[in-house]
């Protein structure tokens, strides 16, 4: 594991000891948790593309043209476009 040290202002210190007192763990393991929560909250919502490839219906279509998404050709018609 990484090691990481960091400063804390004393009134942010003495916040941190008690609330990891309450909760039983020291110090390090309440921030380690703190900040392991944060940055799971940072991590990018799922794409739809995403979705489509986990539940595996991306290229489900037979006998459709190859180029289906890229080519503008094949939007003639649908939504006043082309």
């Amino acid at each position: 594991m990484d090691r990481i040290s960091f400063r804390l202002d004393p009134a942010l210190g003495r916040r941190l000891e008690d609330e990891a007192r309450a909760a039983g763990v020291s110090p390090s393991d309440l921030a380690l948790k703190v900040v392991r929560e944060h940055l799971e909250r940072l991590k990018p919502a799922e794409t739809c593309h995403d979705v489509a490839k986990r539940l595996g219906i991306i290229g489900v279509y037979r006998d459709t043209p190859a180029d289906l998404s890229a080519n503008p050709v094949h939007m003639e018609g649908f939504g006043g476009g082309g």
